[in-house]
């Protein structure tokens, strides 16, 4: 099996994650998967989908050992969430 060799600019490997999610996997999975992790092979576009990080990516991995591995939430700017949410408050 070859090894592929590492996406030497992480702003490239960001592109190409985001470019592929766009155009060919956020249409399959938009509709029934709010929330959930896909995390995508950026050089087949192959891709796994789970309600977490580490359980999307090791699906991937188990099938595609050498995957380069770009991560996005259905439905989310961002996979994770990081700082203080503001909440409604209601009286």
């Amino acid at each position: 099996m070859k090894t592929r060799q590492p996406i030497s600019d992480r702003q490239e490997h960001a592109r190409r994650g985001r470019e592929i999610y766009q155009s060919h996997v956020r249409p399959m999975v938009e509709q029934d998967n709010f929330g959930k992790v896909v995390a995508l092979d950026v050089d087949t576009r192959e891709f796994e989908i789970a309600n977490d990080t580490l359980t999307a990516c090791e699906r991937l991995i188990a099938r595609l050992p050498d995957a380069r591995i770009w991560c996005v939430r259905v439905g989310h700017p961002g996979v994770h969430r990081f700082g203080a949410r503001t909440t409604a408050v209601t009286e």
